[in-house]
């Protein structure tokens, strides 16, 4: 029988999302629900996560949770298509957590590139929460319960995938082929792998203050444009400039497409033509800049839009995540009983069990 192809990701509610977020995945994951490839989608809000490193700060986590429903449903994303739910919200995934953690050594997590460059971010070291540290195994967790065969992350995710499929093959070793092994989707751009903030620092950081968020006003968006980091080399308009590590020109590689020109640039035919005479001197950064704000205002304008609307009826958005999480927990709840029947602790419903303990004790009488 042919594998049911089976798509899931999600995000922290630790803030609003922002451009990086719809490049690196959202976008990808409109795109994938709308051609119809996969039978089944799962979206969903991690919030259980995002208290592993904010559990001092509940409240913080619970107020994104909406905002980040809100951009998911801002950019397309759509419940009649995919299955949008609250991580906090599926208990078998505390449980199958529970049980994959015997599958994993304290070593082998140590050794985790993203678990230790994490660390490092948040400078936990030593005092790094258990939570935290265990979360490769809880999104394994969340992966499997869901038979997900498909993740579409970015590429910095690429070691907890691996995780997850070193559980995958050692638990089906052991109790027979119970877990689906997912694979990782990574975005066809390479620019859209992994967007830098606008300082040009290589991650977007609500607390670097340098990220464009999908909710931000034109005028928002338009200041950060016009403050972004470029090419500290390039002064006078005649100077050459440097693409490599120009964060305009990173941008416009992700947004930018050859109808652009046309619209606002009608100067020059392609993005290759415009890198060329910024390389050669003789074109200002003020008016990349402006170019750039025109192409991102064209992708963020409807998002926007549809956002107001969304907000118009807060109730019903808490509805859909009610009905997406409801609708999860069957699914996480049918493996949660499969993964307990490969490892025999389904000891109530086992009636061979019962059957040959019966008869054990009734022939000692």
């Amino acid at each position: 029988m042919k594998k049911e192809k089976i798509i899931l990701t999600g995000d922290r509610p630790t803030g609003r999302l922002h451009i990086g977020h719809y490049v690196g995945s959202l976008k990808r994951r409109v795109d994938l629900q709308d051609a119809g490839d996969y039978s089944k989608m799962f979206i969903f809000i991690a919030d259980s996560q995002a208290l592993t490193d904010n559990i001092d700060n509940p409240e913080k986590v619970r107020q994104n949770v909406i905002e980040v429903a809100l951009d998911y449903l801002a950019c397309g994303i759509d419940p009649t298509k995919a299955t949008i739910f609250i991580q906090s919200q599926i208990p078998e995934l505390c449980e199958l957590s529970f049980y994959y953690m015997d599958l994993v050594s304290v070593s082998r997590l140590q050794r985790n590139p993203t678990v230790k460059s994490e660390i490092q971010m948040r400078n936990f070291e030593a005092s790094i929460p258990v939570g935290f540290f265990t979360y490769p195994i809880s999104q394994a967790a969340d992966i499997t319960a869901f038979r997900a065969t498909t993740v579409p992350v970015g590429e910095d995710q690429e070691p907890m995938l691996e995780q997850a499929r070193e559980i995958v093959r050692r638990f089906n070793y052991i109790y027979g082929e119970t877990l689906v092994e997912p694979e990782i989707l990574l975005p066809d751009n390479a620019a859209c792998l992994r967007l830098p903030g606008t300082d040009g620092k290589a991650k977007m950081s609500k607390s670097l203050g340098n990220c464009i968020y999908l909710s931000d006003t034109p005028d928002e968006v338009r200041k950060k444009i016009m403050s972004m980091y470029t090419d500290p080399t390039h002064i006078q308009v005649s100077d050459p400039g440097h693409i490599e590590g120009n964060t305009v020109f990173t941008y416009l590689d992700a947004f930018c497409r050859p109808e652009h020109f046309e619209r606002y640039l009608p100067d020059y035919a392609n993005l290759d033509e415009l890198k060329a005479h910024y390389q050669r001197g003789g074109l200002g950064d003020v008016k990349v800049k402006r170019f750039l704000n025109s192409v991102l205002e064209e992708t963020l304008e409807p998002i926007r839009a549809r956002r107001r609307e969304f907000e118009k009826d807060i109730p019903e958005v808490y509805q859909i995540l009610k009905r997406g999480s409801e609708a999860a927990e069957e699914v996480a709840a049918q493996t949660l009983s499969e993964v307990k029947d490969a490892m025999k602790i389904n000891y109530f419903s086992d009636e061979e069990l019962i059957r040959s303990q019966s008869e054990k004790y009734s022939r000692s009488e």
